[in-house]
């Protein structure tokens, strides 16, 4: 009796664990993976998924789905120790055309016991040039943290965790990606030719392979449904379809540029010596 009872006991853990794991396989049901991805459960059930990086190759996953608008969130948990050299990154593009517009966060690797820089830009036709970067006030490989996009008509929101960190502004004269659906993508690569100090600091190869995490993938967004055709959105798109900083939200924007804030290429008279872009003077 005693024994059918832990059989019976065990094959609803098996089952329990079996079904949360089916309700977070976020990954090969949403995304196409490409190089080295490797996906796990952990104790809670949720799906983590790691991108590696070795000498051989490194590793990335796209959508399957394209969205027109959106909330798009990740928690990662990044590469510890030494990791200069390597870029991972989580971002939206529409494409490798001349053409494509695209959001971006990328976190550039650093060596150890230096703060990690976290890319923000934003793409529209072709045009990107509209970094900000920050150094991040925490250890990202110490434990996961969230990281979110923001992107409706009316302006590009970022943030870290529950801190707004950047607003990306629409103006009706300046091109800003907002034609074009795009697919969600993270990857994780070799950027020893630009990404630590300019690409003076290469990547380990003794301390390879290289590990990212990732978990807890949501995209609360509308998806396009042919040239012409209305957006197809969940209910209550209003939390981010028209989502603007408020003036408390503005000012963790304004602590994170004025604390944290590594480049930004309004300040950048070297890269525009003709003149700065022109959203520079309307922020």
């Amino acid at each position: 009796m005693r024994m059918a009872r832990r059989a019976v006991a065990l094959a609803l853990l098996v089952a329990l664990l079996a079904a949360t794991a089916s309700a977070d396989s976020w990954l090969y049901e949403k995304f196409t993976t490409d190089g080295n991805v490797r996906a796990d459960y952990n104790a809670q059930g949720q799906q983590v998924t790691s991108l590696i990086l070795n000498q051989q190759s490194g590793g990335a996953f796209s959508s399957r789905q394209k969205y027109h608008y959106g909330e798009f969130s990740i928690q990662m948990k990044l590469i510890p120790g030494n990791s200069a050299g390597t870029v991972t990154s989580f971002y939206l593009s529409s494409g490798d055309d001349p053409g494509h517009d695209e959001i971006d966060m990328e976190f550039m690797g650093n060596s150890t016991g230096q703060p990690v820089v976290l890319n923000t830009n934003v793409w529209a036709n072709g045009d990107g040039k509209k970094e900000h970067q920050f150094y991040l006030w925490f250890d990202p490989a110490a434990d996961f943290h969230t990281y979110t996009i923001i992107w409706n008509d009316k302006n590009v929101i970022f943030k870290v965790d529950d801190l707004f960190i950047r607003s990306f502004k629409r103006y009706p004269d300046l091109a800003y990606p907002g034609g074009k659906p795009m697919s969600v993508h993270a990857t994780l690569w070799d950027g020893s030719y630009w990404a630590t100090q300019q690409g003076k600091v290469q990547v380990d190869w003794s301390a390879a392979p290289f590990v990212v995490s990732y978990r807890g993938y949501s995209a609360d967004a509308c998806v396009p449904n042919g040239d012409g055709a209305p957006l197809s959105c969940p209910t209550g798109t209003d939390r981010w379809m028209n989502r603007r900083l408020d003036a408390a939200e503005w000012g963790t924007v304004a602590w994170a540029k004025k604390n944290y804030m590594h480049y930004n290429y309004c300040d950048d008279g070297w890269r525009f010596p003709q003149g700065f872009p022109a959203e520079c003077s309307r922020n």
